[in-house]
């Protein structure tokens, strides 16, 4: 039997029972405890060729000193000028002062449309020459396989990505993200493709360290502590997957009843990280990897707030018990 305790709640996972015997036995008794106090196809292409290509080489624009001092007026007036001088450049001069005034009415912050394959063409351009070029070496060695010492369990949530909090780099960390960071407990038919992911990351990966990380003013969470969870649904989705933290809810609500909803979320931010560490509990290979000795389990919590980090553990061990 093995048996985690993580702020008042009990996991126990049994192993197949030996036939009984009228003698004691002694027998392995494995505890888990937090070593640090809780706290609050891809689609076609209608053309046979890439939307975008990053350029090679990248034109790098130049600025002089004097460019930038003249008015917008004087640009303008220094084109009909040239109008004025010679008459069939009228069409050209036309279309460069509609091109001037376009750009100008979008550097003062006017809406303009958005572009999302420009913005992904020139996010990709950015990264190709200023990280994935000036870093030859690692994506070399990448290209000959991964071998990343990080798992992380982080929300979706789009201001949270753990590679930029942490800075991690490419082969730094196997990630796993979903909605507010939730670890369901070992279940082959419902949560397959967490339960896969874990399984990758920890027999076949080596990876030495497994952190879930919650965050501030989390969705998800505030979805758990709102939803009645009364048997009636007001999501596909949303309600089943995240009373996965159920029991982090409860406690809250039990020890923190009194106080505003905003710092009841607060805290189940953090509850909830605790039940996902204890859910990973009950996975047969983090089990055997904690015994061993070859696996950290450990919660983290990003404010991005207030710009903070804080991180616990969760000390694991052997102790013989008696059983007769």
């Amino acid at each position: 039997m093995s048996t985690a305790t993580i702020n008042s709640w009990c996991l126990t996972s049994l192993f197949q029972a030996q036939s009984p015997q009228n003698k004691a036995t002694l027998r392995p008794s494995i505890s888990a405890r937090l070593n640090s106090p809780a706290s609050p196809a891809p689609p076609n292409l209608i053309q046979n060729k890439p939307v975008f290509a990053a350029p090679a080489p990248i034109i790098t624009p130049t600025w002089r000193e004097d460019m930038g001092n003249g008015s917008y007026d004087e640009a303008v007036e220094g084109l009909r000028k040239l109008l004025r001088e010679k008459a069939n450049l009228e069409p050209v001069a036309a279309a460069k002062i509609d091109q001037i005034t376009a750009q100008l009415k979008s550097s003062d912050g006017s809406s303009s449309p958005f572009d999302p394959v420009e913005r992904m063409k020139t996010g990709f351009i950015y990264f190709k020459k200023e990280k994935y070029d000036k870093n030859p070496a690692l994506h070399a060695e990448l290209a000959k396989g991964q071998s990343p010492k990080f798992m992380v369990f982080a929300c979706s949530d789009s201001r949270v990505c753990p590679s930029h909090v942490l800075d991690f780099q490419p082969g730094d960390a196997f990630v796993v993200r979903n909605v507010a960071n939730m670890v369901p407990a070992y279940d082959k038919v419902r949560y397959s493709g967490v339960g896969s992911a874990v399984e990758y990351a920890v027999l076949h990966l080596k990876v030495e360290h497994i952190v879930v990380i919650g965050h501030s003013c989390c969705g998800g969470i505030k979805g758990l502590m709102s939803f009645p969870f009364d048997g009636t649904s007001s999501t596909d989705f949303i309600e089943d997957w995240v009373k996965i933290g159920l029991p982090a809810k409860s406690k809250v609500v039990a020890e923190c009843g009194d106080l505003p909803f905003p710092e009841q979320c607060a805290y189940c931010e953090k509850e909830a990280v605790n039940v996902s560490l204890g859910n990973l509990l009950s996975y047969p290979f983090v089990r055997e990897g904690l015994v061993k000795k070859t696996l950290t389990l450990k919660g983290g919590y990003y404010d991005f707030v207030k710009g903070t980090f804080e991180l616990w553990g969760l000390d694991f061990g052997l102790s013989p018990s008696f059983s007769v």
